[in-house]
């Protein structure tokens, strides 16, 4: 096998939770080149529609699952649709997520919980159904963020909270999964990408954030999709609990 050709997911299958908008679309896109068939997830049905249009024009299957991460059924529901449906899972990619940017004294119960339920319960629900599964030489990638490692300046509590507690659970998973399941478990920490989130950002706060960033730039949804595919790839075949920053060098300032 070539070096490209370990970059090649022919005959596998992917899930992807958050796939309606922003990177979850650039994930689906990347696999799909890769050779991957793809379960789209998320709440919002309408807007997968686009996202599966991307995937069948690379020539590979997709299907649509409308999906609530933050509940166990739908998570177990939207596995056992993936299995019905094209036969099998190799591949997740825990992308859904959310995020509040109020100050800790004044964030809601509700509030935190409902960031903690999608972006940190959400996962596992994921990650356990699908782990049940998956063969040996499948993958798991958590997306976590770079404000699970350092602080970006914002009242982000309850959205750091659970990115770093991804990074934990992704290692957990790893240890007990790789040796006996064959299953690898990885994470993603992003910098600066377009999403729904920067841009509910306050005015002037991703320019003043950049001035950490050596690159000087936000980075573009196909790098870290890139990274991704190397991830669930063969190529990463020796790579398990680890969490790569993909941040244009955010964090080593």
């Amino acid at each position: 096998m070539s070096v490209l050709d370990m970059f090649r997911l022919d005959g596998r299958v992917a899930i992807v939770t958050g796939a309606s908008s922003g990177l979850g679309v650039a994930f689906a896109q990347a696999l799909a080149e890769a050779g991957a068939d793809v379960v789209l997830a998320a709440r919002r049905l309408d807007r997968l529609a686009a996202t599966r249009d991307l995937v069948e024009a690379r020539g590979r299957r997709a299907l649509v699952v409308q999906t609530d991460v933050a509940d166990p059924a739908a998570c177990q529901a939207l596995v056992d649709a993936a299995v019905d449906g094209l036969g099998r899972v190799d591949v997740l990619v825990n992308n859904a997520g959310i995020g509040t940017a109020v100050p800790a004294t004044r964030e809601t119960p509700e509030q935190f919980r409902q960031v903690v339920d999608v972006n940190l319960n959400g996962c596992y629900w994921m990650a356990q159904a699908c782990g049940r599964v998956m063969r040996p030489g499948s993958s798991i990638v958590n997306i976590s963020s770079v404000l699970g490692l350092t602080t970006g300046g914002l009242p982000q509590a309850a959205y750091s909270a659970t990115k770093a507690g991804l990074i934990g659970l992704t290692r957990d998973l790893a240890q007990q999964w790789t040796g006996r399941r064959g299953i690898r478990v990885n994470a993603l920490a992003p910098g600066f990408f377009a999403s729904e989130m920067t841009d509910t950002y306050p005015e002037g706060y991703l320019e003043r954030a950049l001035a950490r960033v050596p690159a000087g730039r936000k980075g573009e949804g196909a790098e870290l999709a890139a990274a991704l595919v190397f991830l669930v790839s063969d190529a990463g075949g020796y790579v398990t609990g680890q969490t790569l920053a993909v941040d244009g060098g955010m964090t080593i300032t």
